[in-house]
């Protein structure tokens, strides 16, 4: 048996997907031959597991014409793919799908895909709108149409002994803190300007938590939001912020630092996904996008969201100009339940020793 799947192009999808990898791997075995499609700057985050065989790029916008969607289709025809598991929704990659030639294309029909795919599922609908809902329990639902068993939601992602000894030359640089005493900073949004919660915001929060519950703070950050990252330290004044602004920029080794943290303050992002999968209670600040998409029974997640009329508009850039979603959420609210979710992992920690 051979296996395509098209995994999500976002990190937080990603790691959201990988309740239904597992299914895969445990009803398929060791027998068969699973092959993820991803975007090359997402290779790291799969690291250590062993649900997939083998991963092949997929970028229909870089420059390397290899990594390109008829180069892919032609590889897929040489593989002879029994079936093609589509967990975007995007109509190119079904269209890839066929192409290749795969027997068996299972995915939502959606975008006008249709008629490309043998196995369809219809999401779920209310007063003729796509409801929403969990985005694990999209992903299982498509693997189920192969008959896969029943998985738990849980998120799971691994690290390697790389990504651990590059980790500890990070907290060897900044001296971090050995006893996880670390309170992890999320400030990234790459869905857009509206799901951001303000740099000043975070900066008074990170003082508090080194000044008041005697933690370090990281703050994690992509590439692009190093600038943020720096500005959030500076602001933060306190000797004991930090930020991956000036480390290494790979995924593994910020899943590693994520993992030796204690819990994580984020905007609804990927990070706050890797937080999750690895383990760490999160503290979620969410706007323009409802928690129901990330809800998960095996979390310890506190979703803070207003209840305003515009919540959960599902727009990149405020319509109305104001942000009040995030800027109405104040660092007070932030800051209470980040010392509530500490105090409760301490807890943990000390039954559990």
């Amino acid at each position: 048996m051979k296996i395509a799947v098209f995994l999500p192009n976002w990190l937080g999808d990603l790691a959201m997907a990988t309740p239904a990898l597992r299914a895969m791997r445990r009803h398929y075995g060791r027998e068969a031959k699973i092959v993820g499609i991803l975007r090359p700057y997402l290779r790291d985050i799969l690291g250590g597991t062993d649900w997939l065989d083998e991963l092949w790029p997929f970028d229909p916008s870089a420059k390397d014409r290899s990594i390109h969607g008829w180069t892919l289709a032609r590889r897929m025809r040489k593989e002879e793919f029994d079936a093609a598991v589509l967990l975007t929704n995007s109509l190119r990659t079904a269209i890839i799908a066929w192409c290749g030639g795969a027997k068996r294309r299972v995915g939502y029909a959606r975008y006008g895909r249709g008629p490309l795919l043998t196995d369809k599922l219809q999401p779920r609908r209310i007063d003729g709108r796509i409801a929403a809902e969990p985005m694990v329990d999209s992903y299982l639902a498509i693997v189920r149409a192969l008959d896969c068993g029943a998985e738990s939601p849980r998120l799971e992602l691994r690290t390697t002994e790389a990504d651990e000894r590059s980790a500890d030359a990070v907290f060897a640089r900044l001296q971090l803190r050995g006893d996880r005493r670390i309170v992890l900073l999320n400030s990234s949004g790459a869905f857009g300007g509206a799901k951001l919660w303000p740099v000043e915001y975070f900066g008074e929060l990170a003082r508090r938590i080194v000044l008041r519950l005697d933690c370090d703070v990281l703050v994690m950050c992509g590439p692009k939001e190093r600038d943020i990252a720096r500005q959030i330290v500076e602001l933060a004044a306190c000797g004991r912020a930090f930020s991956m602004a000036d480390q290494p920029p790979d995924l593994g080794t910020a899943k590693a630092c994520i993992r030796r943290g204690r819990m994580m303050v984020s905007t609804d992002s990927g990070p706050r996904h890797v937080a999750a999968a690895l383990g760490l209670p999160i503290v979620a600040l969410y706007g323009p996008m409802l928690p129901v998409w990330s809800e998960n029974p095996t979390q310890r997640a506190a979703n803070l969201v207003l209840d305003l009329p515009c919540i959960g508009c599902r727009h990149r850039v405020c319509p109305l100009g104001h942000h009040r979603c995030m800027r109405d959420l104040t660092v007070d609210r932030v800051f209470a339940e980040t010392e509530k979710m500490l105090e409760s992992t301490e807890c943990k920690a000390i039954r559990a020793a």
